[in-house]
């Protein structure tokens, strides 16, 4: 049986729907979104040193791309224990859906209002500073490699977070838990980030590209970790699958 799209957006659209009626994921969605406009504005729009807003510039956009990581681990560490708490979980492991399309399913449902959020909050910030900031800061961030890094981190930094939360989701008994430890599984890769926001690596359109490279090579290696992690027959019985022996 080969890879379904109609599969695929089948279990994308559950989700979203499941996601919808979740007040811990609509209120994270809600609330995240204004905390991290105010934040960095209220901070970018301060008179300083240049070396002060040099600092707080990378300070805010580091804090901009957080929400990357903290919006998708919020939904995806939910997608297999949360389904699994709530008896909903069995019966989609039953249906025809493929381990590949059903995983690639939730991790698009997290994806995309993820970047989604995380585009938008940069938009308005960056908006924001272009109207009212000073011209130090604004030099700060209207610039290429600055606009290229969010465009190409935002969405590798969340699909981290995902394999991240969806591997400890499956192995998880407790939601809370996994959101708990998938938040912190998903923090590591922000350190790449980190280095060229603090600009201890000058950030640089080749050097943006060249750690979307290896963001992206991390990315690969969580899904494959994710496949080999999710076992239909473990997750339905609670307990390992047994072995025959010949």
């Amino acid at each position: 049986m080969s890879f379904s799209l109609a599969r695929t957006g089948a279990v994308l659209r559950k989700e979203l729907r499941e996601f919808r009626h979740n007040r811990l994921i609509v209120g994270t969605m809600a609330f995240l979104p204004l905390l991290f406009i105010v934040i960095p504005i209220s901070d970018l729009f301060r008179h300083a040193a240049p070396a002060v807003v040099h600092a707080q510039t990378g300070a805010a956009l580091l804090l901009l791309l957080v929400t990357s990581v903290i919006i998708p681990a919020t939904i995806s560490a939910y997608s297999v224990v949360g389904e699994r708490e709530q008896g909903t979980l069995e019966p989609v492991l039953t249906t025809p859906v493929r381990r590949e399309e059903l995983l690639v399913g939730k991790a698009a449902a997290a994806l995309i209002p993820a970047v989604a959020v995380a585009y938008l909050i940069f938009i308005v910030v960056a908006v924001a500073v272009r109207i009212g900031a000073d011209q130090t800061v604004v030099n700060d961030i209207w610039q290429a490699p600055t606009f290229l890094t969010h465009a190409l981190f935002a969405p590798l930094l969340s699909a981290w977070s995902i394999w991240a939360c969806i591997a400890i989701s499956t192995r998880s008994s407790d939601v809370r838990v996994a959101q708990q430890l998938g938040t912190l599984a998903s923090l590591p890769p922000l350190g790449i980030v980190a280095l060229i926001t603090f600009q201890v690596i000058q950030p640089s359109v080749t050097v943006a590209i060249i750690l979307a490279c290896v963001l992206a090579a991390l990315d690969a290696a969580g899904w494959m970790l994710v496949g080999r992690l999710f076992d239909r027959e473990r997750l339905i019985s609670g307990a390992r699958p047994v072995r025959s022996t010949p």
